[in-house]
C-alpha cells in the first residue's frame, strides 16, 4: 500500500454522540496556542479536517477530536473538535470522548476510583474528574470553561415563523438559544429533520445580522449552533443542538447547556450549589451544575460542570493513497443537505 498519510482513532461516544479521537499520526499544527492552533486549521490550512470530516474517509455524524501536545504546563492533553463545517473551539461530549480515550487506551496513567485530567482547549483549560473501575473510565464531571451572557432576549424577523426570540450565550462557543415552541414543533426523534433545517436557517439569519466574538479569545467569533431547548413533563430541560451540514447533537451538548446555564443564572433562575437534569434528543442525560460566579472582561460569568458518560467501541486506522483524486473530500446534498455546496 502506497499511503503517504496515516491516522489512528479511537470511536467513542458520549451518551450518544460520536466523539472519535485521533491518537496517533497526527501532523504538527503551527501555533503557541491551542486557539492559534484552531484559527491555523480555520483560515490558513484546512486539509486535516476535511481529510478527517469529509466523504468518503468520513460521514455527515459525529466530530474527530485531534489530539495535541498541551501548550499549557499543567495541562495533561490538547485538543482541537474537527468538524464538518470547521475546527472548533470546545466541546462538553467531545471532552468525555477525549478524556474516555485517554485513560482507556493508557495515554494518561488511569488511577482509581477517581483520575484528574487537564485538557488544553482553545477556549481554556477544561478539568475533567473521572470515576474509574476495573479498567474502565465510568463517567466524567468536566469543570468547564466560564461561560457568560452575550444577549437576552433579541429577537429576529424570519421568512417562516416571523419573529423569533433567542439568547445569545457563550458556553465554550457561542449559541443562539430558541425555545423550541416558536418554530411550531417539539424535541423529539421524529422531528429531527424539522428541527435542523430550522437552525440551518436560524443560524445563517443570526450570524448575518450580527457579530458576535470573545472578548479574551479572538479566535473564537461567530455563533456556532442553534440549540433548540425545551421542558419535558418530569420537569427536566429537553435540547436540540442543530449542527452544519443539518443534524442534530446526540448527546445534550455540554457547551449548550454551559451556555444556557448562563441565561438561567442571568434571569435569577440558577445560583452557585445548583444542579439540575439535561436530556437530549435520543433521552440521554447530562448532569449540569453551577459551581461558581466569575468574570470575563467585566461582565458576570459563571463556571459550568458537565457529568456524563463515554465509551469506547472501535479503533481504525484511516489512510490517504497519493493517488486519490479525492484527497480533499466532498460532500453530497443527498446526505448533507442544501448546505453541503458552501464546502465542495
Amino acid at each position: 500500500m502506497r499511503w503517504k498519510r496515516t491516522i489512528q482513532l479511537l470511536d467513542v461516544h458520549c451518551e450518544g454522540e460520536i466523539g472519535k479521537v485521533a491518537i496517533g499520526g497526527v501532523p504538527k499544527i503551527p501555533g503557541n496556542t491551542i486557539a492559534e492552533q484552531l484559527h491555523h486549521i480555520n483560515t490558513v490550512d484546512d486539509s486535516l479536517r476535511r481529510f478527517l470530516c469529509l466523504e468518503p474517509r468520513a460521514a455527515a455524524t459525529g466530530s474527530v477530536n485531534l489530539l495535541l501536545p498541551a501548550k499549557r504546563p499543567e495541562a495533561d492533553a490538547g485538543f482541537i473538535i474537527l468538524q464538518a463545517d470547521q475546527a472548533h473551539a470546545s466541546s462538553g461530549s467531545n471532552s468525555i470522548c477525549v478524556t474516555t480515550a485517554l485513560l482507556e487506551s493508557g495515554i494518561v496513567e488511569m488511577k482509581e476510583p477517581e483520575t484528574v485530567v487537564v485538557l488544553d482547549t482553545a477556549a481554556g483549560l477544561v478539568k475533567a474528574t473521572a470515576t474509574c473501575r476495573d479498567g474502565r473510565c465510568e463517567k466524567v464531571r468536566l469543570t468547564m470553561v466560564p461561560s457568560f451572557v452575550e444577549a437576552l432576549d433579541v429577537e429576529i424577523e424570519t421568512p417562516h415563523w416571523g419573529r423569533v426570540r433567542f439568547d445569545i450565550s457563550y458556553g465554550g462557543i457561542f449559541y443562539a438559544l430558541v425555545d423550541v415552541e416558536q418554530i411550531g414543533t417539539r424535541i423529539d426523534k421524529a422531528n429531527a429533520r424539522t428541527l435542523v433545517d430550522a437552525g440551518m436557517v436560524l443560524k445563517d439569519l443570526i450570524n448575518r445580522a450580527m457579530k458576535v466574538v470573545h472578548p479574551e479569545i479572538p479566535e473564537i467569533s461567530g455563533i456556532a449552533y442553534v440549540m433548540f431547548r425545551d421542558r419535558d413533563p418530569d420537569g427536566l430541560v429537553r435540547t436540540a443542538t442543530t449542527m452544519w451540514p443539518g443534524r442534530v447533537d446526540r448527546s445534550p451538548c455540554g457547551t449548550g447547556n454551559s451556555a444556557n446555564l448562563a441565561t438561567l443564572h442571568a434571569r435569577g433562575l440558577a445560583k452557585v450549589g445548583d444542579t439540575f437534569r439535561s436530556r437530549s434528543i435520543i433521552g440521554t442525560e447530562f448532569e449540569v451544575g453551577l459551581e461558581a460566579e466569575a468574570v470575563v472582561a467585566g461582565r458576570p460569568a459563571i463556571i459550568p460542570s458537565i457529568t456524563g458518560r463515554g465509551w469506547t467501541f472501535g479503533l481504525h486506522q484511516i489512510a490517504l493513497d497519493p493517488t486519490d483524486p479525492l484527497a480533499n473530500g466532498f460532500a453530497m446534498t443527498d446526505t448533507w443537505g442544501p448546505q453541503a455546496g458552501e464546502i465542495v
